[in-house]
């Protein structure tokens, strides 16, 4: 009797093929299958086949990186690489801590010419330190270790700009382990939420009498984490860390190889932060605000009695919290795509930075809050800077990366980057893009306009988030956006969309300076100029708003950048300076020549520069994060007179130019 081959899944086709089966047999041949109760079996069969495969598919599917689809799954695939993935991220606000008191002073200790003598030592505790609120929601913040404060009196800040106590929006908690070798142990911390740089491991090993060393308030010897075992040896007092079941963390430690091993007996401490990720970003209000955050803290001293010192919580007559910088950087745990996208990656980069691959995913590992990396090499610059590499970092909160974590990154990455390449972080540069549209719709389909242009808005937002923009090397495909608000409802009946491209010119007020706007495309030329305008504002020597305006030369290639203001009367063009700068339309690139300007028209001293892009296509070039603005787009909504019926023969029909305004200013 033949096999009949099985090369189906599909339920129907597995009956099929089994029916098929039976009638190679010669007792079968003429039977009726679906008249008897063979057929009850034979469904059997079938769903049992079928299971079996579904089941063995899957099985298959969760064996690989690419194709596996449970967490679990993907986190074990990607530790096989040696790829640890990213825990949440706290929101990390920078505070002032003013506390005043006469009971932060020693009355033992008093000094005829310094009656403040502070106590030995005090301390900003582990733990609680202040709460703040963010759309009705009150959220705490803590620090993972104690934080020594020198020098009290009666009255004293701790923290300073350069030095700002940092807290982490979350809850302060602590595990404790005590080992013993012989069981098949493992140190898995309970919550699932923990930002695992917050992280500090203390062991505390006993001594050959049972006793415990009394370091760090008896909690041992801390311990750091690593994320190889390079230069590591046999007495190395490290842990490391992976990801387990249920988005927990497992804590892992050396077997006297790589790491020192853990005797029996040893305590283990774990002080770590649960936090609420994403959520926690905003409160702690604008830099310089004081009692936007509340105080919740302790303030211990250390004393010593009997020789042995101990601590003893105190109360401030007073505290007040001054904010340098609001709750921001917070995220949540890296998703199923990242890891599948980082983790050959990183693998492929070994730990070393040599491509531009290389960077992208290290900076994504030792700075979590990235959202899209420009690597830029110094050959590729103009003039060229050869040994040095130019990264632009978009945060996933805000737009820019603090001094101080630039500082963090740049020496993080000397531990993967070859000898006598440097690295230098540039501020993110973004470029703008905004729509002119004039959308037209059938009156007959449509009763209420004011929804279909928020439906549109709505639709036009939903691109904005794509993968095509919003990042480093997008690209804005201007036929996607065409069609998005075509498609949008049946009443739309075409639309009229012109493409306008805007970076933001940050204005050193009151200072003479020279400017450079890349704009990284190429701008369409008309022969009379206006292809570039701006905001307001105004310069030395005028009363008057002046604007940014130029004057191509005969090759189209390349203009002259004019400062021009707009007469009061008639609204023509009247020039102040007329060669302020150099504009090259092939590039995309204008420099202005040293200039003093005293004030803008927008806020921030920011002047808004637009340009017309010679293709509609627009791509971010090299170091520019692309961005959509729906926010600064004109969406307008045109009666279309014509398929509504209102005026067959065209008569009255609104033409709307597909080409660029004449406007003498930006509006």
């Amino acid at each position: 009797m033949p096999f009949t081959k099985f090369t189906n899944l599909d339920f129907d086709q597995i009956k099929t093929s089994i029916k098929d089966y039976l009638r190679a047999n010669s007792n079968f041949t003429d039977f009726d299958f679906e008249g008897s109760n063979f057929s009850v079996l034979i469904d059997t069969l079938a769903y049992n086949t079928y299971i079996t495969a579904f089941n063995s598919n899957m099985v298959v599917n969760e064996s690989f990186l690419d194709s596996a689809t449970v967490r679990e799954n993907v986190v074990s695939l990607a530790r096989n690489i040696g790829y640890v993935p990213r825990s949440k991220t706290a929101a990390k606000a920078e505070i002032q801590l003013n506390l005043s008191g006469e009971n932060l002073i020693d009355p033992n200790s008093a000094d005829p010419n310094n009656p403040y003598v502070p106590y030995r030592s005090l301390y900003l505790k582990e733990g609680l330190v202040c709460t703040g609120v963010q759309e009705d929601t009150t959220y705490t913040f803590s620090i993972p270790q104690d934080i020594e404060i020198s020098g009290i009196k009666v009255e004293n800040t701790i923290g300073v700009v350069n030095y700002p106590i940092t807290v982490y929006q979350g809850t302060y908690l602590t595990k404790t382990f005590t080992v013993d070798g012989s069981l098949d142990q493992r140190f898995i911390l309970d919550n699932p939420d923990i930002d695992t740089s917050t992280l500090v491991v203390y062991a505390n090993i006993p001594t050959s009498g049972g006793d415990y060393r009394s370091l760090n308030l008896g909690k041992g010897v801390l311990y750091t984490k690593v994320d190889n075992i390079l230069n590591i040896n046999k007495d190395s007092e490290i842990y490391l860390l992976q990801e387990v079941q249920d988005e927990k963390w497992e804590l892992l430690f050396g077997d006297g190889i790589f790491g020192k091993k853990l005797p029996n007996e040893t305590k283990i401490t774990v002080q770590y932060i649960v936090t609420d990720g994403v959520e926690g970003n905003g409160p702690g209000g604008n830099a310089g605000t004081e009692n936007i955050f509340s105080f919740a803290g302790t303030v211990q001293k250390e004393v010593t009695n009997s020789g042995v010192s101990e601590r003893q919580s105190i109360t401030p007559n007073t505290s007040t919290i001054t904010t340098l910088q609001r709750a921001s950087n917070g995220g949540d745990i890296e998703s199923i795509n990242s890891i599948k996208y980082f983790a050959p990656r990183l693998y492929s980069s070994q730990y070393r930075a040599v491509t531009a691959r290389d960077y992208e995913s290290i900076i994504q590992t030792i700075y979590p809050n990235t959202e899209s990396v420009s690597v830029v090499g110094g050959e590729e610059m103009d003039p060229p800077q050869f040994g040095t590499v130019f990264l632009t970092i978009k945060p996933k909160n805000g737009d820019f990366v603090s001094d101080f974590d630039k500082q963090q990154i740049l020496s993080d990455l000397k531990n993967y980057s070859l000898t006598g390449i440097n690295q230098k972080i540039l501020d993110l540069k973004v470029l703008y893009i905004e729509l002119e549209n004039y959308t037209y719709y059938n009156t007959a389909k449509v009763t209420d306009v004011p929804g279909l242009r928020a439906t549109v808005v709505e639709g036009l937002t939903t691109y904005a988030n794509s993968l095509d923009i919003n990042k480093f090397g997008g690209r804005f495909r201007y036929s996607k956006v065409l069609s998005v608000i075509d498609n949008i409802d049946d009443a739309i009946t075409s639309n009229i969309t012109r493409v306008k491209i805007r970076r933001n010119l940050n204005a050193l007020v009151n200072r003479f300076a020279q400017y450079e706007l890349c704009f990284g495309n190429q701008f369409n030329v008309k022969p009379g100029g206006l292809n570039i305008k701006s905001t307001g504002f105004k310069i030395q020597g005028t009363s008057e708003t002046v604007y940014l305006s130029d004057t191509p030369n005969a090759d189209k290639k390349t203009g002259v950048v004019q400062i021009i203001r707009k007469d009061v009367v008639d609204g023509s063009k009247i020039i102040i300076i007329e060669d302020a700068g150099t504009v090259d339309y092939i590039k995309g690139e204008i420099i202005l020549t040293t200039i003093n300007i005293t004030e803008t028209d927008k806020p921030n001293n920011i002047i808004e520069v637009q340009a017309f892009p010679e293709s509609n296509d627009v791509i971010g070039y090299q170091d520019l994060y692309l961005k959509f603005s729906i926010g600064d787009s004109a969406i307008n909504m045109v009666k279309d007179t014509i398929t509504s019926g209102e005026q067959i023969s065209g008569v009255g029909y609104k033409v709307t130019s597909s080409y660029n305004n004449g406007e003498l200013i930006r509006t």
